[in-house]
C-alpha cells in the first residue's frame, strides 16, 4: 500500500533525500537534509565527547559506543598525523578505562589499553596505562610475567616516577619465586636512585630475597644491616631488625636472637609478633636445657671369629 503524498521518508544517513516532501519549498527541504547529514558524520572530537558525557551518567554500552565511532570518524577525517594521534590515544584510553573499571571486563580492556600502547607509545595516557595493564594483567589475569614486560617498557621511557616502576618490578620477581632476579632488580635501584624514597623499599626487598637463598643468607643479613644504617629513621628499620633476628634464630643462634628482637620491640609496628617470636625461642632455649645428657657411647666391636681369633697376634706373654 503506497504512502499518502508528504509523508515520504528520507534516509538522512545514507545520502541526501529525494523529493523529501512534496510540495514544500527546495530551501527547506535542503536545509533539513543539511542538519541530518552533520548529525550522522559527527567528528570524532564530539563523539569522544558524548562518549564521556554518556560515561559520566553511567550509560557505559552508550559510551563504548560512541567511542567506537569516534575512532572511526578519525580514520575519515584528513587530520594531522600528530593531532589525530594526540585524540586517537584519549579515545582509546577512555575506552580501555570503562572496560576496566566500569564494567569489570579485564579481557576486553587489555586488548584496548594493548591498541593504545602500540599505536600510540609516547602518549601522555599510555603511560599510566602501562601501570594499569600491569597491574591487571598480575592481579586480575594471574599474568606477573606479562605484568613485568608491561613495566620494563615503562621503565625505559625513564618516567618521573621510574623508581617505583622498578620497585614493583623487582616485587614481581619476588611474587614469583625468582628470588635472584628480585634481589638484582632491587640492587640496581639502589644504585641508580639512591637518593629516592624508594630505596628503603628496595633494600628490605633485596635482603627478604636473598634470605630465600640459603647459601646467600650471609649477604641477606649485610643488606638488612644496610638498611638500618644507611636510613635509621625509616619506618622499615624494625622489619629488617625483626628479619635478622630470624635469620639468626633460624641459624641456631637463638640467644643472640633474642637480642635482636628487643631491640626491636620499640618500633615494630606489631610488637606482639615481636614477643611471640622472642616467646617462642625462649621456650626453644628451656627445652634444649631440660633434655638430658647423652653419656658418650662405647664403641661396640664385632665379636671375631675362631679363625680369627686364632690368627691373632697373641697377647698373653709367655
Amino acid at each position: 500500500m503506497g504512502r499518502r503524498p508528504g509523508t515520504e521518508k528520507a534516509d538522512f544517513c545514507n545520502g541526501p533525500a529525494v523529493d523529501v516532501v512534496t510540495g514544500m519549498r527546495r530551501s527547506l527541504a535542503l536545509a533539513l537534509t543539511l542538519v541530518a547529514l552533520v548529525a550522522c558524520d559527527r567528528g570524532a572530537a564530539d563523539h569522544l565527547q558524548r562518549g564521556n558525557d554518556a560515561r559520566f551518567e553511567r550509560r557505559y554500552e552508550e559510551a563504548l559506543g560512541e567511542y567506537r565511532r569516534a575512532l572511526e570518524a578519525l580514520e575519515r577525517e584528513p587530520k594531522d598525523p600528530s593531532a589525530a594521534n594526540v585524540l586517537r590515544a584519549r579515545i582509546l584510553r577512555s575506552a580501555a578505562d570503562v572496560y576496566w573499571f566500569e564494567l569489570r571486563k579485564p579481557r576486553d580492556a587489555v586488548g584496548v589499553y594493548r591498541e593504545l600502547i602500540e599505536r600510540s607509545p609516547e602518549a601522555p595516557e599510555t603511560l599510566e596505562a602501562r601501570v594499569i595493564l600491569a597491574r591487571m594483567l598480575d592481579e586480575a589475569l594471574g599474568d606477573p610475567r606479562g605484568a613485568i614486560d608491561v613495566l620494563e617498557g615503562a621503565i625505559q621511557r625513564n618516567p618521573p616516577q621510574v623508581a617505583e616502576l622498578s620497585y614493583r618490578k623487582a616485587s614481581l620477581y619476588y611474587s614469583i619465586s625468582d628470588y635472584a632476579q628480585a634481589a638484582l632488580e632491587a640492587s640496581r635501584l639502589v644504585e641508580r636512585f639512591s637518593n629516592s624514597e624508594w630505596v628503603d623499599d628496595a633494600l628490605l626487598l633485596r635482603g627478604q630475597a636473598l634470605a630465600m637463598i640459603e647459601e646467600r643468607r650471609e649477604e641477606a643479613f649485610r643488606a638488612f644491616e644496610e638498611l638500618e644504617t644507611r636510613l635509621p629513621d625509616s619506618p622499615l628499620v624494625p622489619h629488617a631488625i625483626f628479619e635478622r633476628g630470624r635469620l639468626l634464630s633460624e641459624s641456631g643462634s637463638r640467644e643472640e636472637a633474642i637480642e635482636v628482637w628487643v631491640t626491636a620491640l620499640e618500633r615494630h609496628p606489631q610488637p606482639q609478633l615481636v614477643q611471640d617470636a622472642i616467646a617462642r625461642a625462649r621456650e626453644q632455649l628451656l627445652r634444649k636445657a631440660a633434655e638430658p645428657v647423652e653419656a658418650p657411647r662405647r664403641t661396640v666391636r664385632r665379636a671375631r671369629t675362631s679363625e680369627e681369633a686364632m690368627r691373632a697376634p697373641s697377647v698373653v706373654t709367655p
